[in-house]
């Protein structure tokens, strides 16, 4: 998955279809295939799958863990995931923020879904379940800011208690 700078700009997609109708072709012939490189796009058409950046919310909870240990593995899964903005933690529970990029909405949570339990071996994370998840786009996460409500940007960035 390739990444970019949280304040880069993401393209959004649109609808049009890549692909010729197949009344363009006669009976039994073949259309040949062409090939079209990574973000290109058909003259006045959007491209409808280019990455976008989601801001992702990941709440996790459980039994209770010493501090040191779960800021350690917190650290540690930063030092793994390098997109990570901003953990917040106490014994029992944990909140991680972070931009992912993704093509729409269900790739990032299908990857915020996943980035516990496949980083919980190798940055010793606690043995503790995702209890929320938030994914929002980028213009909605700035809306949000400029409105006054939302989560607050991520800063200071790193890992801290709560």
């Amino acid at each position: 998955m390739r990444r970019v700078r949280p304040g880069a700009a993401a393209s959004r997609g649109g609808a049009a279809s890549r692909t010729g109708g197949a009344a363009s072709r006669t009976g039994g012939e073949e259309r040949a295939l062409t090939s079209v490189a990574a973000g290109d796009t058909y003259e006045g058409e959007e491209p409808a799958d280019q990455p976008r950046l989601w801001h992702v919310t990941l709440s996790v909870s459980g039994g209770e863990a010493p501090l040191k240990e779960v800021r350690r593995a917190l650290e540690q899964l930063a030092h793994d995931h390098p997109f990570l903005l901003t953990s917040r933690y106490a014994n029992d529970h944990a909140e991680i923020r972070y931009w992912e990029e993704a093509r729409d909405l269900h790739d990032a949570a299908a990857v915020a879904l996943r980035l516990w339990g496949e980083h919980r071996q190798t940055a010793k994370l606690p043995p503790w379940e995702i209890v929320g998840l938030e994914v929002i786009d980028r213009e909605t996460y700035h809306q949000r800011i400029a409105e006054g409500y939302g989560p607050l940007p991520a800063t200071p960035v790193g890992v801290h208690p709560f």
